[in-house]
């Protein structure tokens, strides 16, 4: 377990720079209302990877092996480095950067402390609730307090130390900022809480095989195309982006609740279709709260702002499957005792909790209390990801709309000039009364003085 949290550290790190990047080079090159579509395109890809992925590592690991799965990644990664190189090469040609400079001024304080603050967060829960250690185990109080503290040197790294801090304080101060990095916080700890989980609900309720199981994310890849490309389409027909946030952010609320409700009862076409209103929805929120971000700041802070929304959504999707997990292996643990007693019923209930594919070749008996106790405690998974997914979208209820054809120093401009017209007019009136004011006294004051 220790090696597999190490290595997805790893990738987190590689890919999280990547799709930050990517955000960033799309927003420097196309106009705000243009924008949205081109991350959509951006989307639909990162959407079929996602969606692919899923059933290609599960028939994988149903024919070779899960080591063979990890294994097949490697031609990719060498495809997908060579095209970031080229792309990278070919978009700063002719650029003379000092890389001295560039060097100097990235936030190593801010980055190491965040890595080993989540890093040590990542394995407080697993030791905690995977690995059931007491509170009082050294290493469960080493991890946790690692993490608070690191948290803290985080923060203080970023306001008094770091020249150009990763998480700038400066947009704390700013309304919208904070507003859609809380959305943006939520919604991937529900959206990665479903996508880690569901294939688990079909492998162990419903007891289908790897790949079948992985083949139930499809739909939503799918799903999450047509979203990220259709926002883009309405926003760039539009200019407007808060009603499509409203509409389509209440899908994925919608999704949660029949994942919460899901049976092996239930009809193919709700444990089907049921993801495509979750992946439709989160991919809208997720193109028309970044084109709003960008729409309300200067066009000189879009790679800030762009960093600044995509931390929150990092840490979304760590604390989403942390969150989950711990979720999830609590209650199962409480259903697997009430429902398996006897001798050797330990070491059946860790078998079962360590190993999901276990339930598929468990005797009748077993079967049942183990099939009965992953409902419920996926169950407890999906109530978890719909809160927060309610939760994201009453906060996205004070976002503010503002038309993405107006950049945002032009409307500053005006509301500045607005506010001098403002007080001059003020004071204009101000010296009309005043000579007014002065006879009146006089008036009122003489006869008293005579």
């Amino acid at each position: 377990m220790t090696a597999l949290i190490i290595a997805r550290f790893m990738s987190g790190i590689g890919g999280g720079g990547i799709n930050t990047t990517t955000s960033i080079i799309t927003s420097d090159m196309f106009s705000a209302r243009d924008r949205g579509l081109a991350q959509g395109f951006t989307s639909v890809f990162n959407a079929l990877g996602l969606g692919l992925g899923g059933p290609l590592g599960g028939f994988i690991s149903d024919k070779f092996g899960w080591r063979w799965a990890f294994l097949a990644q490697l031609p990719i990664f060498v495809i997908s480095f060579a095209l970031t190189e080229f792309n990278l090469n070919y978009t700063t040609e002719g650029e003379n950067k000092d890389k001295k400079d560039i060097l100097r001024r990235i936030d190593y304080a801010g980055t190491v402390t965040l890595f080993v603050a989540v890093f040590s967060l990542l394995v407080f829960m697993s030791e905690k609730f995977n690995d059931d250690l007491p509170w009082d185990h050294w290493s469960v109080i080493l991890s946790l307090s690692l993490s608070v503290a690191f948290f803290i040197l985080f923060v203080v790294a970023e306001v008094y130390v770091s020249p150009e801090p990763v998480l700038a304080p400066a947009l704390f101060k700013h309304r919208e900022a904070i507003v859609i990095s809380a959305s943006n916080f939520f919604v991937p700890i529900c959206n990665y809480a479903v996508m880690y989980f569901l294939p688990t609900w079909f492998q162990t309720v419903k007891l289908d095989s790897a790949s079948v199981a992985g083949a139930h994310i499809m739909p939503h890849s799918v799903a999450m195309s047509t979203g990220s490309i259709f926002a883009g389409w309405i926003m760039r027909r539009t200019g407007e982006y808060k009603l499509l946030m409203l509409i389509a952010g209440f899908l994925p609320f919608i999704a949660g609740v029949l994942f919460s409700t899901m049976t092996v009862n239930s009809p193919w076409y709700v444990q089907w279709f049921s993801i495509i209103p979750f992946g439709f929805g989160n991919a809208c929120v997720l193109q028309t709260t970044l084109s709003a971000l960008l729409a309300s700041i200067p066009r000189k802070t879009l790679a800030v702002g762009t960093g600044f929304i995509q931390l929150f959504r990092g840490i979304g999707q760590v604390i989403g499957v942390a969150l989950a997990s711990a979720v999830f292996q609590a209650v199962l643990n409480v259903e697997l005792h009430k429902r398996i007693t006897g001798p050797g019923a330990e070491d059946d209930i860790t078998r079962i909790r360590r190993d999901s594919t276990l339930v598929a070749h468990l005797p009748p008996d077993l079967q049942s209390a183990a099939r009965e106790s992953y409902a419920i405690g996926l169950r407890w998974v999906f109530i978890v990801a719909t809160i927060c997914t309610g939760t994201a979208y009453c906060i996205r209820l004070t976002i503010r709309s503002r038309s993405l054809d107006e950049p945002v120093e032009e409307e500053q401009r005006r509301d500045a000039e607005s506010n001098r017209a403002t007080v001059a007019t003020n004071s204009s009136a101000n010296s009309i009364r005043s000579p007014a004011s002065s006879s009146a006294s006089s008036v009122v004051e003489g006869p008293a003085s005579r």
